[in-house]
């Protein structure tokens, strides 16, 4: 019985082994299918669901009417996870909030997921139609190992987070360094702008200036603006309209054009516009928009305007010839003030019965011990302006003698101011040019030039082919004057003197000039400021070097030096024959080949090599054309030269200069008051 107990268990046994194939492969089926449909009814039912707790999954199960397969999922999750494992679940579902969609939306999912409707969320309190119907609002188009990342994805850990805000903190940071940057560099574009304006001279510029307050704002004077900028492209689509015989419409143009001609008038600013004006904006807008659509083509506009912006250049260039041209005939001319004084001054001497015309201490005016000083004007006014300003500021007045000389015509003017007005204690003597009967065309080769045909014609004569403003320049009467070539004859006008310091009638003295004298010229007969910087006011400048005499005999880098105050050692003068090789060159250029007209370049050549460099301090050049010149090299020179033809008694004088001139005249003297001199 044992035995077939035995027997029969042994056979059950074998029967269940035998079955036990099916039914253990059908035991893995199923625990394969819980595998992968528990974590998908996980996420589906956690999405569904705002909170869930693990540990009371079944009441909540029960509580929700839910899709079968999130039932399925919940009841074997507990199969799947051990405890330790839902506990872990629980803690991190009450320190990050419960799972949801929203916290796949929120953060980095994964991007396969395509959401729509994002703004619907599904709470605990939403009943089964509206979660069915949210759950059809999304849909994942990518694979389960898609979604099990994204969930891996939407859970931050601490390190994570405190990660992603050093992340933020340095962002920040770099784009407040950018800014900062970007600030400093602004900063130092808007420094480097005012330095560039301090160089504007307001004088120059005249009454406009970008620098002005008025000028600050960007839009002013916006509607005069407009009117021009409508204006040129009514002019354009005229053109065109002419063009492509649109007559009507050109005529329209034309006679709009006019209206905002008329509209404009001389106004420049927008306060001095009438109040029509916005009813001929708005009426040449609309007609400008009817032409665009009419006769708007690219290339033509662009040609028109291109056209009409070369015709401006060309009259621009025209303006500026006659503002040269203007400017010269300016500097040649003497103010009516000026040449009032000298017709008072004049009549008056000519009364003077003869003993009261001699000037007192003539026997100083061969004294080699003194102070002797050349001056050779036809302006009554600057030169005593020079006599003024040198005697204020000498420390020995009274050892100062000045030569003046003048012309015949004002001959008596010189001398009467200088009667009216002695200067102190020093010696002045006044002589006429056209009584040195040895400078005649027979010795002067200047003077013989000028009595010829082709000097005549080249002075006198008004259709000359070029009309450059170079030209117009060497054109100045003052070329024609001996005056201005006497400074070539010193030696032979003064005699007995064996220095002395020659003035323009430009200057205005400041420091005691006696310091000069005592400069050794080191066997040099001139003593000059020099005048060249890197690369201007050099030999080149001045003289012809394609002229084989000029470029034999002269280097063209040689440094240029200045008239308007010179100290002459008459002594080598005489040694050098200065005079003589002045004449040479001036007899060489009768045909003007080797320079053009002037003083500056004869002398230059005649005196190379024979020039001796002063102090820059001792003689400050430009007033009367570089409104640049520093304030302090003005304040501290000996003397300041307004050579240039912004002279300081005309009107087109630079401002910022004039008054270092004006301080000298005696605006309270009744000759100056009665010809107007002080308005």
């Amino acid at each position: 019985m044992a035995t077939m107990a035995f027997k029969r268990g042994n056979s059950m046994t074998g029967g269940r082994r035998n079955s036990g194939g099916s039914g253990s492969w059908m035991s893995i089926v199923v625990i394969m299918l819980l595998l992968v449909l528990a974590p998908v009814g996980y996420f589906f039912g956690s999405g569904m669901y705002t909170s869930i707790d693990v540990n009371d999954l079944s009441t909540s199960i029960g509580k929700q009417d839910v899709d079968w397969r999130a039932k399925l999922a919940f009841q074997h999750i507990r199969s799947l996870f051990s405890k330790r494992v839902i506990d872990v679940i629980k803690a991190s579902t009450d320190d990050l909030g419960p799972l949801s969609l929203d916290s796949f939306r929120k953060n980095n999912l994964s991007a396969s997921w395509k959401f729509t409707e994002q703004d619907h969320v599904i709470n605990s309190t939403s009943s089964p139609a509206e979660i069915t119907e949210g759950t059809r609002k999304w849909t994942p188009t990518g694979k389960l190992e898609k979604i099990l990342d994204g969930h891996s994805q939407s859970v931050d850990t601490p390190e994570k987070l405190a990660r992603r805000k050093l992340r933020d903190k340095r962002r920040e940071n770099r784009a407040a360094d950018l800014v900062k940057n970007d600030n400093n560099v602004i900063i130092k574009l808007e420094n480097a702008a005012i330095e560039r304006s301090k160089s504007v001279d307001s004088a120059v510029l005249g009454k406009y200036s970008i620098w002005r307050k008025e000028n600050d704002n960007e839009n002013i004077d916006t509607t005069i603006r407009l009117v021009r900028d409508q204006m040129i492209m009514a002019r354009v689509y005229m053109s065109i309209a002419t063009m492509k015989n649109k007559t009507q419409l050109a005529h329209e143009l034309q006679s709009q054009l006019k209206e905002s001609q008329r509209a404009l008038g001389d106004a420049t600013a927008d306060a001095d516009l009438n109040h029509s004006v916005a009813e001929k904006i708005k009426a040449m807008g609309q007609l400008l928009s009817k032409a665009k659509e009419q006769l708007y083509d690219c290339k033509l506009v662009t040609g028109k305007l291109r056209a009409m912006l070369q015709s401006a250049d060309e009259r621009v260039r025209s303006l500026k010839k006659q503002s040269m041209f203007l400017s010269q005939i300016a500097a040649k001319t003497i103010p009516n003030g000026i040449h009032c004084l000298s017709m008072r001054l004049t009549i008056d001497y000519y009364l003077l019965p003869l003993e009261k015309r001699v000037f007192p201490r003539r026997e100083n005016l061969e004294n080699p011990d003194l102070y002797h000083y050349a001056l050779f004007s036809d302006n009554v006014l600057a030169a005593s302006v020079v006599v003024n300003s040198t005697i204020k500021n000498a420390k020995e007045p009274e050892k100062h003698v000045f030569h003046l000389v003048s012309d015949k015509l004002n001959f008596g003017a010189m001398n009467m101011w200088f009667l009216l007005n002695p200067p102190g204690k020093a010696t002045i003597h006044v002589e006429n040019v056209d009584e040195f009967k040895w400078l005649n065309s027979s010795y002067c080769p200047v003077l013989r030039q000028l009595e010829s045909a082709a000097m005549k014609e080249y002075y006198f004569k008004s259709d000359h082919q070029t009309t450059g403003s170079s030209n117009l320049k060497y054109r100045n009467p003052k070329y024609l004057s001996m005056l201005n070539h006497l400074r070539f004859y010193l030696p032979q006008v003064y005699p007995k003197l064996n220095k002395i310091l020659f003035l323009d009638d430009d200057i205005v003295v400041q420091k005691d000039l006696t310091g000069l004298w005592k400069v050794d010229l080191n066997g040099k007969v001139n003593g000059a400021v020099e005048t060249c910087g890197e690369s201007f006011h050099r030999f080149d400048k001045y003289l012809n070097f394609s002229n084989p005499h000029i470029a034999r005999n002269f280097d063209p880098n040689a440094c240029g030096w200045a008239y308007g105050m010179n100290m002459f050692d008459l002594d080598v003068w005489k040694k050098k024959d200065i005079t003589g090789i002045y004449h040479k060159w001036q007899n060489m250029n009768e045909d003007r080949v080797l320079w053009k007209l002037g003083t500056l370049p004869p002398g230059l050549m005649t005196f190379y090599g024979l020039t001796h460099p002063l102090d820059k301090s001792w003689h400050v050049l430009g007033l009367g054309y570089n409104p640049s010149i520093d304030k302090r090299d003005i304040e501290k020179a000996a003397v300041i030269h307004y050579n240039g033809n912004m002279k300081p008694w005309l009107e087109l004088a630079m401002t910022k200069y004039r008054s270092y001139w004006v301080k000298y005249i005696k605006f309270d003297h009744p000759y100056v008051r009665g010809c107007k001199l002080g308005e």
